[in-house]
C-alpha cells in the first residue's frame, strides 16, 4: 500500500541550561519564552521512527506539512496518509492538513479537521464537556481587549494560552494563589502568545493521562500513565510544565516522572477509564488520542486536556507518554504505529 507520512520538523534545538535551573526566573518573563515556539513539532528521529515502523509493510513518502503540501498529496493520490502533522499558523492549524486531504478524498490517520480543531481550543472543548456532565475544572476565558481587573475567580487557579500543546506557555508562574499573580500570567499569555488565555480552577490531586487506541466500541484504554510529581526538583510545582517537559527532562539526565501501569485501586481505574473513553466518545476522536486527567479534592477524575496527536517520541529513554503506555501494553513502537494506521484502514474499509 502507497501510505504518505505527513509532519511538521521542529525547526530549533531546546539546549538545557547550564546554570542549575534559571527557568525559574528566566522563562517568567520577556520575549525567551517564545523558545517553545516549535515545542509541538517532531524531531527528525521520530519522523524517520514512523517512517521506518510504516515501511516494514508499506511503501512510504514524506511530505512536509509546507505550503506546497496540497499540490504534493494531489500530485501522489496515495491510499492513505499517517498525519502526524501539529501544523503552524492559527487556532485551527491541526485540522489544516486534514481539510486538505478530505477535499481531496484521500484517507487519513486520526480525527477530522472539527475534532482537531475544537480539541486544539480549550474553552471549546470544556464547553462540549460540561454540555454532556463530564467532569472538568472550573474555568473562564480571558479574551485580549477585556477589561480584567474586576473579575472574581477562585484561587488557586492555573493560567495557559487557550490554544498551544507540548506544554507550550505552562510555566512554574503559571499557577497563582494571588489576583496581583493571576493578572500578571494573563497579560503574558496576551503578550507573548496573542490569544485568549484559559484560567483554570487548580486541582491539587494527583494528574494521569490516558492513552486510547481503536474507534468506536473498540476503542481501548492503554494501561494508565500516573505524574510522579515528587521526582521533580525542589521548588518545582506540580505540574508537567515546559521546563518538567523540556528543560529538566533530558536524555543526559532523565526524570523518573512516569508510572505505568499507575498504582491505583480497580475502582479509581474503571473511574479514569470511563471518564476517558467518554471523552473520546463526545468529543468525536478516531483512531488514537492522549488525554490528560486529574483527581479533584473529591478524588473525582477531571479531564484537564485532549490531545488527538499525541507525541510519539521513538526512544524508551525518552518520556512519550504514548508510546510508554503501548510498551506497557506489550507493544513495540513498530506495532503501535501500525495498529494507529490499521485502524484508519478499518475505518475506510481499505
Amino acid at each position: 500500500m502507497n501510505v504518505v507520512l505527513t509532519f511538521n520538523i521542529k525547526q530549533e534545538s531546546f539546549d538545557t541550561p547550564s546554570a542549575k535551573y534559571p527557568f525559574l526566573k528566566k522563562f517568567n518573563y520577556s520575549s525567551e519564552i517564545n523558545q517553545d515556539t516549535f515545542a509541538e513539532w517532531d524531531t527528525e528521529e521520530t519522523i524517520n521512527a514512523v517512517k521506518d515502523a510504516l515501511a516494514i509493510y508499506h511503501n512510504v513518502t514524506l511530505v512536509e506539512a509546507d505550503n506546497d503540501a496540497f499540490e504534493t498529496f494531489r500530485e501522489l493520490n496515495p491510499d492513505i496518509v499517517f498525519n502526524i502533522a501539529e501544523g503552524f499558523n492559527g487556532i485551527s492549524r491541526e485540522a489544516q492538513i486534514p481539510a486538505m486531504l478530505e477535499f481531496l478524498n484521500i484517507p487519513y490517520t486520526g480525527s477530522d479537521p472539527v475534532t482537531l480543531g475544537i480539541c486544539l481550543d480549550k474553552s471549546r472543548t470544556k464547553e462540549i464537556l460540561s454540555y454532556y456532565k463530564i467532569p472538568t475544572p472550573q474555568f473562564i476565558l480571558i479574551e485580549k481587549e477585556e477589561h480584567f481587573d474586576n473579575f472574581d475567580f477562585p484561587l488557586p487557579a492555573i493560567v495557559k494560552p487557550v490554544a498551544e500543546g507540548s506544554s507550550k506557555g505552562i510555566f512554574n508562574s503559571s499557577i497563582v494563589r494571588s489576583h496581583e499573580e493571576l493578572i500578571r500570567e494573563v497579560q503574558k499569555v496576551h503578550q507573548v502568545y496573542n490569544q485568549a488565555a484559559l484560567v483554570e480552577k487548580f486541582l491539587e490531586g494527583r494528574e494521569f493521562t490516558v492513552a486510547i487506541l481503536g474507534n468506536g466500541k473498540n476503542a481501548k484504554v492503554l494501561p494508565i500513565i500516573e505524574m510522579k510529581f515528587e521526582e521533580l526538583p525542589e521548588g518545582v510545582l506540580p505540574i508537567y510544565s515546559y521546563e518538567a517537559k523540556w528543560i529538566l527532562d533530558t536524555r543526559e539526565e532523565p526524570l523518573d516522572i512516569y508510572e505505568c501501569p499507575a498504582n491505583i485501586d480497580e475502582k479509581l481505574k474503571r473511574r479514569i477509564e470511563k471518564v476517558a473513553l467518554d471523552t473520546f466518545k463526545v468529543l468525536r476522536c478516531r483512531d488514537w488520542s492522549r488525554i490528560d486527567i486529574r483527581l479533584d479534592e473529591n478524588g473525582i477524575p477531571n479531564i484537564l486536556e485532549i490531545n488527538p496527536l499525541p507525541g510519539i517520541l521513538p526512544d524508551p529513554k525518552d518520556n512519550s507518554c504514548y508510546p510508554k503506555a503501548a510498551r506497557a501494553a506489550g507493544m513495540s513502537y513498530e506495532e503501535m504505529i501500525n495498529a494507529v494506521l490499521n485502524e484508519a484502514r478499518k475505518r475506510y474499509g481499505i
